[in-house]
Formats: structure tokens, C-alpha cells, sequence
């Protein structure tokens, strides 16, 4: 959530996670999910099932498996293209940025959530046309690009407000008032944090109103408002605690400290601080666990404390090589995860080419199975055979002919229109208009033609048995 300006990360990765999948649940929660989800899997009898199954199942190993979960949806995205199940595409390429997010990858995050937001711009679900913009803010602000990161909330804010969408008027709200934090213009911040806690409090969400007034909180320190950040720092650590909410009550305690080190009010500081790194500490929170230390260090040499003060120095540098370990296996996983995509992609590419081969060998059989056939009905016509099987073999290879013609141009036709199916039938109206009497008329030629070809042919077996026979007479 909200703090000081570089540090809001935790928060943001629980308002996307309610925006992707309407819910948050713990590892062994998620961990039986996607048991269940794995077995449903195995039994699924439909391709859309399916898709429906592998995306739920890869956003359910995401936070403990991101390869595993990175792997699953790119299968339930390629099957949702194959099958051109929009929805299911929509989820997975959500997915997949949530999945490249949650790893540290965010201009592939970004990616993904752009191509999101295309595909959704073609329908009409304004649902998952303000997610996917207030996603794409999201990954904005974690990449430190806040101006950019506001223009897509206020796209989404439009929108929410407009189709009056319930569900994200608080995350909206919250998340600008982030932004603009972060951008140190406390007076438009503070504007959207009480906006979101009205909302909090007309939803009776306790975590939610928490959230906001820590947001508050954060603003009214900013302008030295110390009174009322006083009153919003401790009544939202009351609801807080009460929600459970460890990640935003770290912040909220360390804030609460920074504010009674300005009032010189030095062991409520340290106080504060050390209930932050305690609760960092026993959550395994690293970042507010390093916050929380430097606070102490911090007030302890104000304080001329220099034995405790060098003791938590020496916690940072610990701190410190923690997080930068951290940081390095996140850009081992950025690299593995950009080759991973880049192979699932090439596998894909193989299947689709493979497929390609597949067809142009089809066609390739077709255009030499045609001449071949027209050249059996002309042999036979020089059978004696009955003429209605003539006439039908001669009626076949033309219908053979204008079928092959009409399944040439039309991926062709498709190209040009852009799969729009208005056009589309118009010009295959336009070709049936050309083809369907070139047809008739090639259909009687035909048949003229292999008819008279077997009366000619018929007519010399008659003149040579004419001659053989006048011979016979000759000799006699």
C-alpha cells in the first residue's frame, strides 16, 4: 500500500491479485487449490474446460511455482487462440502478466497486459477493460513511471465510473492516491486516500479503512500535520490488527514511529519501530524488516545509545546482503523465465508450422488428384460404358475443380477483409456470381465434349468394323 514514496509494493500486489482473481489465499490454501484443480484437469472433457482449468490452476501455483504456473497458462493461452475461446485468451494473457510480475519481469508484464488490453478493446466487457487498465497502471508504478502509471488509472477510473463497477471504485481510488504520493503531491493524494476510505467505511471493510487512513496518515506527516497523523496512524493500526493485515500494519507502525522521532518523542520512536520489525520479522517481510532496523539505528544515535545503535547496524548490513541475494535469484528467474516463454513460443511455432505443412501438403495432393481424375473421366469415355457414368464422372471433376478454387481464395479473401464477415460474403457472393455460371457452362462444354468424344470413337469402331467386314465378304 501507501508508503513513503518508493515502498507501496506489498500493498499493490494485493490490490492486483483481488483485480485478477477476485480473492487472495494462502500458500497451503492455494496448494490444495491447485490439487483439486489438477485432478479436475485430468478429467476435463472439453477444450474450454480446459483453458478454464489451467488458468485457475496457474494462478493458483504462481506465488510458490511461477515456472510451473508460467508454463500452464502459455498451454491455456495457445489452446484458447486454437479454439477462439476470447474469454479464456483474455484470462490467460492476464495471468501471464500477473506471473511475470509477481517475478520482477515487468516489461514483460507490461507486455501481456498491452496485449490484454487489445483484445479486450474489441468487446464489450467493461469488467475486464478497467482491470486490465488498472493492471497496466500497476506494473507502471512499480517500474517508478507514476506519470504514465496515472494515465492509465484515470482511463480505468472513466470507466468504473461511468459503467458504475462497485467492485473496483476503492481500488481505484487507493491506487491514485498512491501515485500521487508517490509523485510527493500530497494535497491530490490526500484528495483520493479519504475518498477511498468513505468507500472503505460505506463497505464495512475494516482492513480496507485501515489501508486508507495509513494512506492518510502518510499525507498529514508530509505537510506536518502532526495531530491529525497521529489519530490516523493509531486508529488504523486498531483495524489493522484487527484484520490480520501484517504487510500494510508494518507500515503503518513504522510511519507512526517516523512521526514521534519529528515530535522528539524518542522511545515511543524506537517503540514503534521495534513493533514493525518484530511483525516484519515473524512474517519474513525483508523490506519493512530493513525499514523498520534503519529506524532504530536511526533513533538510537540520536539518542547516544551507541552500543544498540552499532548491534541494529549490523542487523542492515545482514538485512542488506539479504535483499541483494534476493534481488540476484529475481533476475536469474527474469532470465529463466524470458527463455522459458521464448520456448514455448518456439514449440507453438513448430505445432503451427507443423499444422501449416500438414494442409499445404493437402492441397498439394488435391491439385494433382484433379488433372488425374479429369484425365481417368476422358480414358473412360473411351470405354464402353454406360453414358450417365460418364456425365457423373465428368459433373464430379468440375465440381472437384471450383471447390479446390474456392478453398484457395479463401484465406486470401480473408486477409484482405480482416475476418470481417460482412465483407467476407459479399465477396464470395461476388465470386459465386462468376463462378457458379462459369461452371454451368463448363459443366455442358464438358459433357458436350466427352459425349461427342465417345461418339467418335464409337463411330470408328463401327467404320472399322465395316471395313473388316467388307473384306470378309471380299474373300468369300
Amino acid at each position: 500500500m501507501i508508503i513513503p514514496f518508493t515502498k507501496l509494493h506489498s500493498r499493490l500486489r494485493y490490490f492486483l491479485a483481488i483485480i485478477l482473481v477476485c480473492g487472495i489465499y494462502s500458500t497451503y490454501a492455494q496448494k490444495q487449490k491447485a490439487d483439486s484443480l489438477e485432478k479436475l484437469l485430468v478429467t476435463a472433457g472439453n477444450d474450454t474446460t480446459k483453458v478454464i482449468l489451467m488458468w485457475q490452476l496457474a494462478d493458483a501455483v504462481s506465488m510458490y511455482q511461477p515456472d510451473t504456473a508460467l508454463k500452464t497458462v502459455q498451454q491455456a493461452l495457445f489452446l484458447a487462440k486454437r479454439i477462439k475461446y476470447t474469454e479464456g485468451e483474455s484470462r490467460s494473457l492476464g495471468i501471464t502478466a500477473e506471473v511475470f510480475r509477481k517475478i520482477g519481469n515487468y516489461p514483460k508484464a507490461l507486455d501481456f497486459n498491452l496485449r490484454k488490453l487489445k483484445l479486450e478493446e474489441t468487446r464489450q466487457n467493461r469488467y475486464n477493460l478497467a482491470s486490465v487498465l488498472m493492471n497496466i497502471g500497476i506494473v507502471y508504478v512499480f517500474q517508478e513511471e507514476y506519470r504514465e502509471g496515472l494515465k492509465y488509472y484515470f482511463q480505468a477510473d472513466s470507466i468504473i465510473t461511468t459503467y458504475n463497477i462497485e467492485p473496483f471504485k476503492y481500488h481505484i481510488a487507493l491506487n491514485v492516491g498512491d501515485a500521487y504520493y508517490r509523485l510527493n503531491m500530497p494535497d491530490s493524494a490526500y484528495n483520493y486516500f479519504n475518498k477511498s476510505l468513505q468507500i472503505a467505511r460505506q463497505l464495512g471493510d475494516g482492513d480496507f479503512i485501515g489501508t486508507s487512513m495509513t494512506g492518510l496518515a502518510h499525507c498529514y506527516l508530509t505537510e506536518d500535520d502532526y495531530p491529525f497523523a497521529l489519530l490516523n496512524y493509531q486508529t488504523a493500526l486498531k483495524y489493522l490488527s484487527a484484520a490480520n493485515d501484517d504487510d500494510i500494519f508494518c507500515e503503518a507502525a513504522l510511519g507512526l514511529s517516523r512521526l514521534y522521532k519529528r515530535m522528539n518523542k524518542m522511545d515511543s520512536a524506537i517503540h514503534y519501530a521495534g513493533i514493525s520489525l518484530f511483525v516484519a520479522k515473524k512474517d519474513g517481510f525483508l523490506t519493512h524488516e530493513l525499514d523498520a532496523t534503519e529506524m532504530l539505528v536511526d533513533c538510537y544515535k540520536e539518542t547516544r545509545n551507541i552500543d544498540s545503535a552499532f548491534t541494529y547496524m549490523q542487523q542492515v548490513y545482514k538485512l542488506n546482503d539479504a535483499i541483494n541475494s534476493r534481488d540476484k535469484i529475481k533476475e536469474v528467474q527474469i532470465i529463466s523465465s524470458n527463455e522459458q516463454l521464448r520456448q514455448v513460443e518456439r514449440e507453438e511455432e513448430k505445432r503451427i508450422a507443423l499444422k501449416e505443412r500438414s494442409q499445404q501438403l493437402q492441397l498439394l495432393f488435391i491439385g494433382i488428384f484433379i488433372p488425374i481424375f479429369f484425365a481417368l473421366t476422358i480414358i473412360l469415355s473411351r470405354i464402353n460404358i454406360p453414358i450417365r457414368v460418364i456425365k457423373g464422372l465428368g459433373i464430379v471433376s468440375l465440381l472437384f475443380f471450383f471447390e479446390y478454387l474456392t478453398l484457395l481464395l479463401h484465406p486470401y479473401v480473408l486477409e484482405i477483409t480482416h475476418h470481417t464477415p460482412l465483407l467476407e460474403i459479399l465477396i464470395f457472393v461476388v465470386i459465386a456470381a462468376i463462378l457458379i455460371p462459369a461452371h454451368h457452362r463448363m459443366e455442358h462444354w464438358l459433357i458436350e465434349k466427352l459425349m461427342d468424344n465417345r461418339s467418335k470413337v464409337h463411330n470408328r469402331k463401327l467404320k472399322l468394323l465395316k471395313v473388316q467386314q467388307e473384306d470378309i465378304n471380299g474373300n468369300e
